[in-house]
């Protein structure tokens, strides 16, 4: 199957379509096999908004947020007036990318959704991200247009000085946007006629060199992880309501928090807050039933549990990191609800290995998704027999598609997605987490690539040489920890490290920070001068033991 094999495009502006790997190195992409269809044209605004309007549920409660509260009928007209505002007043063309900065608001969402119906490719970014990261993903997926919270939009006008191609910021909250939405007769829109192939969506993930990839997503996509992972492990309705506090940037939360619920009718709380603290008031305050964050929040909440009724809760998953068994117990035995652990990709769309509520084995995280495969491979793509660590290899509906980037070629083998996760499967089937295969640090469900912390700090005028890497934390599964050699003249003291933090925190997004600084006379190497990480590592363990 060629690329001339793909279907019409509705896009006018082919950039993405053209930015596609090579067909022969995508992974196998089998729906038939995982049990879905979907029509040629598909626009998924039309499935997850538009027909529960047309099937009479346009009162159904969709969208519950701090200061207002949708129906899905008033969900639909604003997407529309979004979607107007898009094509008419800003020029929007189908395949057009749309960069979205904001937090998980109400308006995000119909913002999100607007994009998608107009045709347009989506491209959300977290509020986080400082103008030196925003520069990368506007120059890499060539865009013109953006949509931002006024609350958030100083970073990005800084990063459009830079990046001139970013022609035009619009931003909401200030009456920018909103004015434009007001305009008579923009309370109706028609979707975008696009194929079920067309890409949608281009979500950028941190990369363990530093530099971004931008994987790429269809319209069906969207729908195929509903009815994949969401019909068929997570398995809500439409009674419940869906909270969480994973960015929508971050596909888990945007599957958890937006498509899932939409797909199902149900309904979504985004609270202004998301710390586990909030997370816990919300939940009581608007009888949340489904919450999806990670086991950091978790055991935070567990905290929470005391002075707050959690007990609208009966659904509540666990992904961006791995989930330890001693959080799975506390919280079951706080709660009674066992945690839903799952495994997930940016490069995959959502969670591909998990378990339903009665198959859940504690400690482990799961098995594959009904319409997924997986498998335990050695360095030459062989499986290895049950027991045996090994890389992790996936495939189904959803899969890897980088944007015109090399690194297609080592995530995708033989058809296979190598997700870059150590995992061992047993005798019964399940999978079992045992490392990360690369230098992804991951803490408190962020993915953070400690190279990039590495070079922040080499811009400081005091860093001579130095080494990032994931340190072991009870409290957040990992913590960025660096290793610096200074230059001479610099004192190695507690004002050094905290001077180093904030630099850091000043100049990429706040989180990725190192919580833990060791001022070192000298840093492990190979024999040809390259940083070896996995000593570091190791030395991170050992003194995270000796502290315990």
């Amino acid at each position: 199957m060629g690329t001339a094999d793909l279907l019409r495009s509705g896009h006018v502006d082919s950039f993405a379509r053209d930015n596609l790997p090579p067909r022969e190195s995508w992974p196998r992409l089998d729906l038939a096999a995982a049990g879905l269809s979907y029509p040629e044209r598909l626009n998924v605004v039309t499935e997850l908004v538009d027909r529960h309007v047309a099937e009479g549920r346009g009162d159904r409660l969709a969208v519950i947020g701090p200061s207002e509260t949708w129906s899905y009928g008033q969900l639909a007209e604003t997407v529309n007036r979004i979607a107007n505002a898009l094509t008419r007043d800003l020029g929007l063309l189908p395949g057009h990318r749309v960069m979205l900065r904001a937090a998980n608001t109400p308006m995000m969402v119909a913002a999100y959704l607007a994009v998608l119906k107009a045709g347009g490719v989506a491209v959300a970014t977290m509020p986080m991200l400082r103008t030196g990261e925003l520069l990368y993903p506007i120059r890499k997926a060539k865009i013109a247009l953006a949509l931002c919270d006024h609350r958030v939009v100083a970073d990005l006008k800084s990063a459009q000085s830079l990046a001139p191609e970013l022609s035009t910021i619009v931003s909401w909250g200030n009456g920018e946007l909103e004015a434009l939405m007001a305009k008579p007769g923009y309370e109706a829109f028609a979707a975008a006629d696009t194929a079920q192939d067309d890409v949608c969506l281009i979500a950028f993930t941190s990369g363990t060199t530093g530099e971004p990839k931008g994987t790429m997503h269809f319209q069906r996509d969207l729908l195929a992880i509903c009815d994949s992972y969401g019909a068929r492990v997570l398995q809500a309705s439409p009674e419940d309501r869906f909270i969480g506090s994973p960015p929508l940037a971050f596909t888990f939360g945007l599957g958890g928090i937006v498509l899932f619920p939409l797909r199902i009718g149900a309904a979504i709380v985004l609270p202004e807050k998301t710390a586990p603290a909030d997370l816990a008031a919300a939940i009581e305050q608007h009888r949340a039933s489904v919450c999806f964050t990670a086991p950091t929040a978790y055991r935070a909440m567990l905290a929470q549990a005391e002075g707050r009724d959690l007990s609208s809760l009966r659904t509540c998953v666990s992904a961006g990191e791995t989930l330890p068994k001693a959080t799975f117990e506390a919280w079951q035995a706080k709660t009674g609800l066992p945690l839903m652990d799952g495994i997930g990709a940016t490069e995959m769309l959502h969670i591909f290995i998990g378990a339903p509520r009665d198959k859940i084995r504690p400690g482990a995280t799961g098995l594959p998704v009904p319409g997924y495969e997986a498998r335990i491979v050695d360095e030459q793509g062989q499986e290895v027999p049950d027991g045996t660590p090994g890389r992790l290899a996936v495939r189904g509906p959803t899969g890897c598609r980088y944007l015109a980037d090399s690194r297609q070629a080592r995530y995708v083998e033989n058809g296979w997605n190598i997700t870059g996760d150590t995992y061992l499967r047993d005798a019964d089937g399940y999978f079992w987490y045992q490392a990360r295969s690369d230098d992804m640090i991951v803490s408190a469900g962020y993915n953070i690539a400690g190279p990039e912390v590495e070079a922040c700090l080499l811009t400081h005028e005091a860093v001579a040489e130095c080494g990032v890497v994931g340190a072991p934390c009870p409290d957040r599964g990992q913590i960025v920890k660096a290793y610096v050699l200074l230059r001479p003249g610099f004192a190695a003291d507690a004002a050094m490290a905290k001077t180093l933090q904030e630099h850091v925190k000043a100049t990429i997004a706040p989180y990725k920070y190192p919580r833990a600084i060791a001022f070192v006379t000298s840093l492990p190497k190979t024999p040809t001068g390259k940083l070896q990480r996995f000593a570091l590592r190791e030395m991170a363990r050992a003194e995270a033991a000796d502290a315990s």
